[in-house]
Parts: structure tokens; C-alpha cells; sequence
């Protein structure tokens, strides 16, 4: 069947084969589809979307287009984890290393932040030395010698991806449910892991703004993982508000350092305990509640961080971090932000908090575009918390030319400050099996 046949298929909703699906990726990959006739196919999909079944199949058509990487050298069960972004999300550095210390490996492929919502490699390479970019070899020998490696997508992995992203982002189909789905488990599938965990985040501060689409998502990317024979769990979390008080590269990484010090609890503790529970208990380490209790003891007993450091070092990251932050360096410019009146925080707008620290720098408006490690914004009070009028909201940090008061306009704008003390909110909404 043609191109034009298969894009007149998806226009009148009716659905393709497997084989039409694999045709139309091997022929885009190779270059005999042109770019114009996926952009119609695509732009079709978006009005009219896919079936489970089709996403599935281009699903396993985009992740067969390049590498898969082979896990066995590894002589573990072995579980990856992803999450949909947000501000202040700094779970992988540290549930990857706890659930390492309770005996399952976490191999692990990232990418860096575009726009406000960060990478976990650009966290990674803002500390002095850690390099992210490794061989297969090299990552699996991570992987075996500490049980947790985060590295840079490498290879020819899921080419398909690669291009069809940047068609989707040229002529607005990004928002497409499925082909979200099938981006994103196409390069999870391609892992090879035996156990998926998906963080699906929703709110101001994420991609899926409402809860419903959320879960659309998490569900189809569930069936999705299942029907390829993988584990696959999404657990629903809000991203209204940053998480964590730190947003921002190395900032997030002293945070995260904090937390497997045992040093801090709050949402994203909780969260953290949360998701590691999900991927022991995938592992076969035992129920929900034993396997929150193994999370939490690998931070009370220092595991977690043993693992955190040791990973860092074998990636040639300057582990004296952990015990000194100055090695991480310091941002030449600090502006405190106060409260210009009394109240609670019943409001934190996590896309505004976002948009402020990428204009600090601490993120990046091209995929070109470089990185200031120190900029960012460490945030003194929290959603639910008490502010007099003159207390100190959060400071902002940068080490580039950005007007400071512009900054501080953006945040304030993006808090609520009311009489009355907000209500509880749950980190986790909804967990999908």
C-alpha cells in the first residue's frame, strides 16, 4: 500500500495493519517517505487518533528502527523508570540509587531539559568531572559494578523517534495522546529492561495539564508496555507545585545529595519512597508496604548514598560534592525574594516557577543552547506554609546576564498568598496496574 493510501486510511478512520505501520517507519527512517506526507499522516492522527492496537504496532516499529540494548550482561532483574517532566524533578538521581541498595539494578538513558522543565543529565554534568556519554559496554559494566547508571541516549537507539519528534514539534501534533505514548515506549521498550515504571506527571508544571489526560496517557502506555511483554506500572503526580525546594541543575543535586543524607523529608521524600516501593515491588521484592519499609531503610542506613556516590565516581564525577557543595560551584549573583504581605501559600504556579529559573539560565530555549549549572531558584517556603510580610519567600541564583527584578516580578506573580490556610494535597492521584 501506498503512502497516500495509508494517510486516506488514518483520515477516515480506518485502521492500519502492522505491516502498513512498519512500512511508513522504515520508510521514513530511510528517507524514500518523504517529510510532507508523514506531516499529513501525522496531523491526521492528531484529529483523529489511533487504535491500542495501532499504537502498539508503532510502537514496535519505532523501537525495531534502531539499536535495542541488551541487558543480560547485567545478571539482574532490572528496572527502568520515566517520568514526563516537570519542575523540580530530581526523582531518578534518587530512587535510582535506592532501589539499587535494595538488590535490583537500575539501568537508566536520559536526555537533557528543553525549555522549563529540566534533564536529568544536565543535573549529572553539573557536577565537576561526571561524564554521561558511554559506550553499551561501558554502561552495562556501570550497571553491574553499583547496580545504577544514568547516561546520555546513545547510538543509533530509536532513530524513528528522533525524526518524527521533530516533524511533530514543526506542525503541532506533539499533543497527540498516542503518539506521545509510542515516543516514549518505543525508547523504554528499546532499554531492554524487565520491569517499566512511568511518572506521569500533571499540572501547571507539566506537559499533560489535566488529570484526565494524565491518566489517558499512563493508560495506553501501560497496555502498551504489557502487550510487549515488559512489567509496566504509571503512577499520577501532581506538578501544580515545584517539587522539592530546589529548582535548578546543581541546586537540585544538593537537594537530592540532602535527601540520601536523611537530612530532609517532605513531598518529594514521600515521593521518592513512593515510586522505589513501585519498582521493588515490580521486582518481586515483596508487597507495597515491605517494600516502602526497604526503600526508607536504604536512606536511614546510608545505602542509597553509598550507591549514589560510588555511581558518580565510576562516571569520573568529583564525589567530594557530597561532603563540600562549593565544589560544585557558586553562582555569582544571589536576589532574595520577601513577601509583600502576610497569609499562607495556598498557590504555586510550577510553569511560572519554571519559565523564571530558564530565564535565570538554568535551562535552555534550543537544543544548542548552554547550560548555567548555578542558576536557579531554591524556594525557603512551600505550598501550605505561614509567610509574614518582609519573610523570605526564595532566593535566585545565576551566574548570567538576566535582570534579577523582571525575575522576581515572574515569581511573586506565580504565588497565591490568601488569609486561610490551603488544603492538603496528595503528591500521588492515582496509581494505574
Amino acid at each position: 500500500m501506498s503512502m497516500y493510501e495509508i494517510i486516506r486510511k488514518t483520515k477516515h478512520l480506518r485502521p492500519l495493519t502492522s505491516e502498513e505501520i512498519k512500512k511508513l517507519i522504515d520508510g521514513y527512517v530511510s528517507g524514500s517517505i518523504p517529510d510532507y506526507q508523514v506531516a499529513a499522516w501525522l496531523m491526521a492522527v492528531n484529529l483523529n487518533s489511533l487504535t491500542d492496537e495501532e499504537t502498539l504496532c508503532l510502537t514496535m516499529a519505532m523501537k525495531d528502527s534502531g539499536d535495542v540494548v541488551d541487558l543480560s550482561g547485567i545478571n539482574n532483574v532490572t528496572v527502568d523508570k520515566h517520568s514526563t517532566g516537570g519542575v523540580g524533578d530530581k526523582t531518578s538521581l534518587i530512587i535510582g540509587p535506592v532501589v539499587a541498595a535494595c538488590g535490583v539494578s537500575v539501568p537508566k538513558m536520559s536526555g537533557k531539559g528543553l525549555g522549563h522543565t529540566g534533564g536529568t543529565i544536565d543535573k549529572l554534568e553539573s557536577i565537576p568531572g561526571c561524564r554521561t556519554d558511554a559506550s553499551f559496554s561501558d554502561f552495562i559494566d556501570y550497571v553491574r559494578n553499583t547496580g545504577f547508571s544514568i547516561v546520555s541516549q546513545s547510538g543509533n537507539l530509536v532513530p524513528a523517534d528522533k525524526k518524527l519528534y521533530a516533524l511533530r514539534d514543526a506542525t503541532a501534533t506533539v499533543d497527540s495522546i498516542p503518539l506521545i505514548a509510542s515516543s516514549i515506549m518505543s525508547k523504554k521498550l528499546a532499554m531492554g529492561a524487565d520491569c517499566i515504571l512511568l511518572d506521569v506527571k500533571t499540572g501547571s508544571g507539566a506537559f499533560m495539564k489535566t488529570t484526565e489526560d494524565a491518566q489517558a496517557l499512563a493508560r495506553l502506555m501501560v497496555a502498551t508496555g504489557k502487550n510487549a511483554g515488559k512489567k509496566c506500572m504509571a503512577v499520577i503526580t501532581d506538578m501544580d507545585i515545584p517539587l522539592g525546594k530546589a529548582v535548578g541543575n546543581s541546586l537540585e543535586v544538593i537537594e537530592v545529595t540532602e535527601i540520601l543524607k536523611n537530612n530532609v523529608r517532605g513531598r518529594l521524600y514521600e515521593l521518592c519512597i513512593e515510586l522505589s516501593a513501585d519498582m521493588l515491588m515490580m521486582a518481586g521484592k515483596g508487597t507495597k508496604e515491605e517494600c516502602i519499609r526497604l526503600s526508607e531503610d536504604a536512606i536511614s542506613s546510608g545505602r542509597a548514598l553509598d550507591v549514589f556516590r560510588r555511581s558518580i565516581a565510576q562516571q569520573g564525577g568529583d564525589i567530594r560534592f557530597t561532603e563540600d557543595y562549593s565544589v560544585l560551584g557558586e553562582a555569582k549573583k544571589k536576589h532574595v525574594v520577601y513577601s509583600l504581605r502576610d497569609g499562607y501559600i495556598s498557590g504555586m504556579d510550577s510553569e511560572e516557577i519554571g519559565l523564571a529559573s530558564l530565564a535565570l539560565g538554568a535551562g535552555r530555549k534550543t537544543k544548542e543552547a548552554p547550560v548555567d549549572y548555578t542558576a536557579g531558584i531554591m524556594l525557603e517556603k512551600e505550598y501550605g506554609d505561614y509567610v509574614k510580610k518582609g519573610e523570605k519567600l526564595m532566593t535566585l541564583f545565576t551566574s548570567s546576564e538576566c535582570s534579577m527584578e523582571q525575575t522576581e516580578e515572574k515569581v511573586l506573580s506565580a504565588l497565591k498568598i490568601s488569609d486561610t490556610a490551603p488544603p492538603e494535597r496528595s503528591i500521588v492521584i492515582k496509581v494505574i496496574e
